[in-house]
């Protein structure tokens, strides 16, 4: 599936002055709802696993930092129901590369669902500048939301930490929210019902490996 996607100019000057930018409507209803009961299913089948923390001698689960349960997707081996998030995502590294100049290359793509009762992920960054002669790092982090009966009661809100003070983001259905890896913390409020996002991870370019 070929999926076109053009930054405005509003959109590139937010992502430089502030470091993130939101766009809804991105799919259309019919294929974020497909989104999201390809995350439910994945759910009911057992086939998500809670989240890990940290890495190396700290590696653990601990749901009091971070309470979501998680799967990673290769972005060409896609379900049929996530080929258009998919096709979404690789535009937009696209549309970054070529209206941003951010040469980014590899995606990771992580799907994620915090099952309500509370589950919160804690303020943090998705990256930090690696060491000199370092592989390249998380550049920027795409956000898909999937949620298609969320309400302001349901909390669950994407608190940036941007330049000028917090932004709160409602995780609605069909929202998409960019932002810069290494700059932006960031944290999930409590969730009190569940919650489904798919996130991409674009790295920056490597000349050894894309």
């Amino acid at each position: 599936m070929t999926t076109s996607l053009k930054l405005s100019d509003g959109e590139i000057r937010a992502l430089e002055a502030q470091g993130w930018f939101l766009r809804d409507g991105v799919l259309g209803h019919a294929a974020a709802l497909r989104v999201h009961e390809a995350v439910e299913a994945l759910a009911a089948g057992g086939r998500l696993r809670p989240a890990w923390i940290s890495r190396g001698a700290t590696h653990r689960i601990d749901a009091e930092v971070r309470g979501d349960s998680i799967a990673w997707m290769e972005p060409d081996e896609a379900s049929p129901e996530l080929t258009a998030l998919t096709a979404l995502f690789r535009s937009l590294r696209d549309a970054l590369n070529r209206e941003a100049y951010l040469g980014l290359g590899r995606t990771e793509i992580q799907i994620a669902r915090y099952p309500g009762d509370g589950a919160h992920y804690g303020r943090h960054r998705d990256a930090f500048p690696p060491p000199p002669g370092g592989r390249p790092n998380r550049r920027v982090t795409a956000i898909y939301y999937a949620n298609p009966a969320w309400r302001p009661e349901n909390g669950g809100m994407l608190r940036l930490y941007a330049t000028g003070g917090q932004h709160d983001v409602a995780p609605i259905l069909d929202r998409l929210l960019v932002f810069l890896s290494e700059q932006m913390e960031h944290e999930v409020l409590p969730a009190g019902a569940p919650r489904c996002a798919v996130t991409a991870w674009f790295r920056g370019w490597d000349p050894l490996g894309g």
